[in-house]
């Protein structure tokens, strides 16, 4: 039921795991913060086995985050320090900055959702949300299935197509439009037509008729309690110390310095043990994966 590591971990430990890495990624803006949590965050995915996913993902991920940190010192001109004048515009280093900062937030954000989706799966999702939220839990799950699921379909009608002649990759843009548009309309068809039968085999199962019943197959034992109380109690230190403004690099109208204080850098230090958690029991599961190997 359960995989190792940190995905056998109780659901909840593991959702507020997720929401607190989102929540301190979002407000954390140091270079330092952030640059430590994209580590730390690639280390777990490599530990999880997702090299390959990871591999195939990231020129996408640096496409979208490069975008931003391009296009943020092209708009923004505001900052002391000009490296160099593009169409008399002046190009600042602290909006270079801001903008690189605004690339790793994304990148991290990004990378945690790779994690999520291995770690926090269907069964997960609806353990938690569909006893309070049913309705909305099930609108949620569906949702997040279709746009997999979408990509799925499509490379097969794609691939079915192009047998035919059809192939949005050839021809003339006319040409490719117009096939684009129809493998697209197979492709709202097939999706419509499956929802049709979602629905029917939900009434016919009776579903919304009475009150929804749930079998909860997660129990919280100990680890689960004392690693919930870890997370929690490392949260609201991060929490409070983003209060006293540490973590924060103040850019305008004067840019700080990139050193970390004394108190800053305990802080830096609880966040970071905060975000690589997780690593600690995906390195024990290693170590036991390969001790049981070792015996055998």
């Amino acid at each position: 039921m359960n995989a190792g590591g940190f995905a056998s971990l109780h659901p909840l430990v593991c959702f507020i795991y997720y929401a607190g890495v989102i929540l301190l990624g979002l407000m954390l803006a140091h270079p330092v913060y952030q640059l430590a949590s994209i580590v730390l965050l690639t280390a777990l995915l490599l530990l999880q086995r997702q090299g390959r996913t990871l591999a195939r993902s990231l020129p996408y991920y640096l496409l979208v985050g490069g975008l931003f940190a391009i296009v943020n010192p092209l708009l923004s001109h505001r900052g002391r320090h000009i490296l160099f004048y593009m169409m008399d515009q002046p190009i600042t280093l602290e909006a270079a900055l801001y903008g690189v900062m605004t690339m790793m937030t994304i990148l991290a954000v990004l990378l945690m959702f790779v994690s999520y989706r291995v770690v926090m799966t269907t069964d997960k999702f609806m353990y938690l949300f569909s006893a309070v939220l049913p309705q909305t839990a099930l609108h949620a799950w569906m949702t997040l299935r279709f746009i997999p699921l979408f990509a799925r379909r499509f490379k097969q009608i794609e691939l079915i197509q192009r047998s035919r002649g059809i192939d949005m990759r050839t021809g003339g843009p006319i040409r490719r439009l117009r096939n684009g548009a129809l493998l697209l309309r197979i492709l709202m068809t097939w999706s419509l037509e499956d929802a049709m039968r979602t629905g029917d085999s939900m009434k016919a199962r009776g579903y919304g008729t009475a009150k929804r019943t749930a079998y909860y197959p997660y129990r919280m034992d100990r680890r689960d309690r004392a690693t919930l109380s870890m997370l929690c109690l490392l949260l609201l230190l991060a929490l409070a110390g983003w209060r006293e403004g540490w973590g924060l690099l103040t850019l305008y109208p004067r840019m700080e310095s990139l050193r970390l204080g004394t108190l800053e850098s305990v802080h830096f230090a609880i966040s970071a043990l905060f975000v690589g958690l997780p690593i600690v029991f995906e390195t024990r599961e290693r170590y036991r994966w390969r001790s049981s190997r070792r015996s055998a």
